[in-house]
């Protein structure tokens, strides 16, 4: 069981201390790299079981996708369109009041692809072709009714801010594969604040060292990976000296705290990005055509698909978890106008997540990369002015493909209407098990001790859900 009851000592003469008063600032690389790993972080535990993924990458669709307008067709909606949701259906509470509102029925057309005949809307022509390598739930359930206790559970496993993110969980168990890099990384399609902001990637109780890097949008992900122009080796040291000195009495004064220790590893790994992240990055390395697949040729899809070429890209290189939000500032929220919300938000999306699918599959990475693909809720099947859908964390649609998944499947159901998940119901928390377990992580075992008190990441809840693998697990 891990804990966290290693210790970190600070001896009076350190490699922090050589890596701060060297003398060559930022440009130090060769230093950098006699002086190999890190001593401050924590060794990664062995994987508790055989791990079918080394990496997850997280499509999250902010603000909450229609489930009955993409993945869930409800002939029964259509039938019943402009009427009130029959009796029988179990009343809950919807954010804007809406339960008694006239049914909005779907305006979309429907087939079924692949050789699994899964159905896809036509919203989503470039990821019905790749349905095979797909697993759809639609019987997806959360707890959060609003976007900050929605996002912040499908993100910790909680509605409430202070536990720490997935993403932090897998690099506190597995670290990175790349000590050159970050083991979490974050991006988002613009300069939107994502509902809760750095929270979603915390590492809550545990030390900040495990929590998300976020990569900004745009052509230049990490800014001030070089010195500034004019900025001599010495003016660096004496600011690099004088920081170390703050840092010093900073730790004789007050206990350990995490936050500082992982402002100093972070200039350790300030020095190793220098060499390796502007390769990394680098999307000039790509092909005319590769960028074209991902469409960052067109205006539309340029955001999204540079990311979602940027997290191939990443795992590559042993990246463990990379998060890619869509329509930062719950842009999918389409409490009126739907239409032209989703319209909008899939032509932006569709041809950059298909891309990453096959472009992963065809350089043989798929299969050791799991790729998720949802949003915080799912909607509701009665209108909101007039055209609109609510929120719904009652039942709703999630994918997942690559990572020991086996595709081609649809799995659970919601009613009749797409309201309520009813058959095969899989909570956050067993969302949140089932990717740890296809890296090999036990949501069980993983443990970390807070306050004398063991903490694991589905707070004693959940379970890996072993239709996905299409065996028994």
């Amino acid at each position: 069981m891990r804990t966290s009851s290693r210790q970190f000592e600070f001896p009076e003469f350190s490699r922090r201390d050589m890596l701060l008063n060297a003398g060559t600032g930022f440009g130090a690389l060769a230093l950098t790299a006699m002086l190999g790993q890190s001593e401050t972080a924590a060794a990664p535990l062995k994987p508790h079981l055989v791990p079918r993924a080394k990496s997850i990458i997280f499509l999250f669709m902010e603000g909450g996708p229609s489930q009955m307008d993409t993945f869930d067709p409800k002939p029964k909606l259509q039938e019943l369109a402009g009427q009130p949701l029959p009796s029988g259906f179990k009343r809950v509470v919807t954010p804007m009041g809406e339960f008694n509102s006239p049914l909005l029925a779907s305006q979309r057309k429907w087939k079924q692809y692949g050789e699994s005949g899964t159905w896809v809307s036509d919203w989503l022509p470039y990821t019905a072709e790749c349905v095979d390598d797909i697993a759809v739930i639609r019987s997806c359930w959360t707890n959060g009714l609003n976007h900050s206790g929605g996002v912040c559970q499908m993100n910790t496993g909680t509605p409430l801010a202070g536990r720490p993110s997935l993403g932090a969980w897998v690099s506190y168990g597995l670290g990175t594969e790349n000590d050159n890099l970050p083991s979490f990384v974050v991006l988002t399609d613009s300069s939107s604040q994502v509902a809760n902001g750095p929270r979603n990637w915390s590492a809550g109780f545990m030390p900040a060292a495990y929590q998300g890097t976020q990569l900004l949008p745009g052509e230049e992900p990490i800014k001030n990976l070089n010195n500034p122009g004019g900025i001599t080796d010495e003016r660096q040291r004496a600011k690099l000296t004088l920081l170390q000195q703050l840092n010093e009495r900073h730790l004789q004064s007050r206990e350990f705290q995490s936050e500082l220790e992982a402002r100093i590893r972070s200039y350790e790994l300030a020095f190793r990005m220098q060499a390796h992240a502007p390769e990394a990055i680098d999307l000039s390395e790509e092909t005319a055509e590769t960028q074209a697949m991902y469409g960052i040729d067109k205006k539309p899809t340029e955001a999204y698909g540079r990311n979602c070429l940027l997290a191939r890209r990443l795992v590559e290189r042993g990246v463990r978890f990379v998060q890619l939000y869509h329509g930062a500032g719950s842009k999918w929220d389409a409490h009126s106008g739907i239409e032209r919300n989703h319209s909008e938000n899939c032509k932006k999306m569709d041809q950059p997540v298909a891309a990453l699918l096959k472009d992963l599959k065809q350089r043989g990475l798929l299969d050791e990369t799991l790729v998720v693909w949802g949003g915080e809720f799912g909607r509701t099947p009665m209108s909101e002015k007039g055209d609109g859908r609510d929120h719904n964390p009652y039942g709703f649609t999630m994918w997942m493909a690559g990572g020991g998944v086996q595709g081609g499947q649809t799995i659970g159901a919601t009613d009749e209407l797409g309201f309520h998940a009813i058959e095969d119901r899989l909570h956050v928390h067993d969302l949140h098990a089932t990717w740890l377990y296809l890296l090999g992580l036990d949501n069980m075992t993983l443990t970390y001790m807070h306050k004398g008190r063991p903490e694991r990441p589905t707070q004693n809840e959940g379970a890996a859900y072993e239709k996905i693998t299409g065996r028994i697990l």
